[in-house]
């Protein structure tokens, strides 16, 4: 029986990374995508095929999906898992940096998408895998343009899982919450460079001290990216994947006190959380 066959966009390190492997070991046919093939050998000693890949270009798309369909004649999953966190005070975030922001995260993935659905829709069968966020249902401060880029998929994945149903396609939300990967520290860096002077330094030192601690290696602060590649696997092998898999330390107990707590109440909690003072 031909292997199904995987794309994970975002494979060089952390989630993407864990992914492509699991999804191997499940016996996918993976091609693992990032920009920076030579961070890749890992995989690729593994069986995974690393391809070069930026969901930004629209030319780097379109050559690594016909690389895949030249070679293997179908793609049947999708992981969107490319995506950076960009932090600042609104006031602070240029709003070139807000669109990079949102090139990568909403943008990029909606073009992965539509690059794969008419030969998924040919098959009548196939799963997009958006990888969101629990930061989809909440915001922190500082995170206005990387918050609302994941409210962002969170939306454009209902509306694609109601379009797509007649077409035989799943469309699947992944909601990590704190993860031990190097997204945090990137993220950390971000908000310093942003928001480390001015007036909302205090802020932007609390927040960039808790974003960069879940890249810590000791850290009790966030779950492994395996936890994440797990539901992954769990969602590409089952019949009929749930819509959204909420995974990883505090994803359901925040997205839960988001859901019954008044907003000002709310507010004390993730203030609490990422150490900002009113």
């Amino acid at each position: 029986m031909t292997s199904k066959v995987a794309l994970v966009t975002g494979a060089s390190s952390g989630i993407g990374e864990s992914a492509a492997r699991h999804l191997r070991d499940a016996g996918f046919t993976v091609y693992a995508a990032a920009r920076r093939v030579d961070r890749m050998a890992a995989l690729q000693a593994v069986g995974v095929r690393a391809i070069a890949l930026d969901v930004t270009e629209d030319a780097s798309a379109q050559a690594a999906v016909a690389q895949i369909f030249a070679e293997e004649g179908r793609i049947d999953l999708l992981v969107n898992n490319a995506g950076y966190g960009s932090y600042g005070a609104l006031e602070d975030v240029p709003l070139a940096e807000a669109q990079a922001q949102l090139d990568v995260n909403v943008l990029g993935l909606a073009r992965m998408a539509q690059l794969v659905l008419p030969h998924m829709r040919a098959r009548r069968s196939g799963t997009i895998m958006n990888v969101a966020s629990m930061g989809g249902n909440f915001t922190t401060p500082l995170g206005a343009w990387y918050h609302a880029s994941k409210y962002a998929v969170e939306a454009i994945s209902d509306a694609m899982r109601m379009e797509l149903a007649p077409f035989g396609i799943d469309v699947v939300v992944i909601e990590p919450g704190s993860i031990r990967t190097e997204w945090g520290a990137i993220a950390a860096e971000k908000v310093r460079e942003t928001s480390g002077q001015g007036v909302y330094r205090s802020q932007g030192e609390a927040v960039a001290v808790t974003l960069g601690s879940s890249s810590q290696p000791d850290t009790r602060m966030a779950s492994s990216p395996d936890v994440v590649a797990r539901a992954i696997t769990r969602a590409a092998t089952a019949r009929r994947p749930r819509t959204r898999y909420r995974i990883g330390f505090g994803a359901k107990p925040l997205v839960f006190a988001r859901a019954i707590l008044p907003d000002r109440a709310f507010d004390a909690v993730i203030k609490r959380a990422t150490g900002v003072r009113s």
